[in-house]
């Protein structure tokens, strides 16, 4: 990973509140909740079994999107 990757990331963890302790962070990502990238800005679709337990999830019709700024920018930036 790169230096302004992980500055980015950095940057990001000390600007939110993450209600699972940034578990995901633990192991260098390699155990990040299923999401699927589709384009629209600041979201991806989440793809969790249970995703109405998650407080970052936004629920539209018959989807859920994930709101996590973390998830976002791995998808987004790092395609993870």
């Amino acid at each position: 990973m790169k230096d302004e990757d992980r500055k980015k990331i950095e940057e990001i963890i000390g600007g939110m509140q993450c209600p699972k302790n940034f578990k995901c962070a633990e192991g260098g990502f390699e155990r990040l909740c299923a999401a699927e990238d589709t384009g629209l800005e600041g979201y991806l679709i989440c793809l969790d079994e249970k995703p109405w337990a998650c407080s970052f999830s936004l629920a539209f019709g018959q989807r859920h999107f994930c709101r996590c700024p973390l998830r976002v920018y791995l998808a987004k930036e790092l395609k993870k």
